[in-house]
């Protein structure tokens, strides 16, 4: 390796890692955290079996788990400008991501409910609690530990598919290294160097996991 690509890499090192801490961390905590709020109330809309409501919900995750997440980040940020909706590049990668996620999350969920016993739900009845009590206090609980390993491959999955939002000209990890190499054109290099640091960024979220699993497992009085 050359002496001018080991001053290009170590140059464009920071120029990358910072609009990863800057846009693709961001991106993520706020897109995952919406998705999680959409994902918890379609699941729970889908378990109490509740008519409409629950076709609604099955039309949406049916939508948004059947179309390309690029083809939604075009649709909302090249595309409703024609309807006269036009938003600017972070919040429209936010909004699509956070309903392409909570598609998938929702789902996750709605398995991790059903697998609680039945009569969870019928003990929580027998103490006076409410519908809405007992999924609280009860079967949330339950069912997202069970949801927890799932979900946390979610985050992972989706700090790696922000570099999609590059597309609509969010300046993330990805687009700033398209930048760099337009100037320096060394596209082998600094593509690998990007993707080391997508690596890093998962390899803690991976450990994080495992930490909170590990937590779970103790909570729950199992042994990892």
């Amino acid at each position: 390796m050359d002496q001018r690509l080991i001053q290009i890499l170590l140059d464009s090192f920071w120029k990358i890692l910072l609009p990863g801490l800057t846009a693709t961390i961001p991106l993520t905590v706020i897109a995952f955290s919406c998705a999680m709020v959409i994902a918890v109330a379609t699941a729970m809309v889908q378990f109490a079996n509740l008519r409409g409501l629950k076709q609604l919900a099955r039309f949406y995750i049916w939508v948004f788990r059947g179309t390309p997440l690029l083809v939604q980040l075009f649709v909302v940020f090249y595309g409703l400008p024609k309807a006269g909706i036009v938003m600017d590049p972070f919040p429209a990668a936010v909004l699509v991501f956070s309903l392409n996620e909570g598609a998938y999350c929702a789902e996750t969920i709605r398995a991790a409910l059903e697998s609680v016993p039945a009569g969870q739900l019928e003990a929580g009845y027998c103490v006076g609690m409410s519908w809405m009590q007992t999924m609280r206090r009860i079967i949330l609980p339950q069912a997202m530990r069970t949801a927890f390993p799932p979900l946390s491959n979610s985050v992972i999955a989706m700090v790696k598919d922000t570099s999609l939002a590059a597309n609509i000209t969010v300046m993330e990890m990805f687009k700033a290294t398209e930048q760099i190499n337009a100037t320096v054109y060394e596209p082998l290099a600094l593509y690998i160097e990007v993707g080391l640091i997508y690596l890093l960024f998962s390899t803690v979220l991976t450990k994080l996991q495992q930490v909170g699993e590990k937590k779970l497992s103790v909570y729950s009085g199992q042994e990892v």
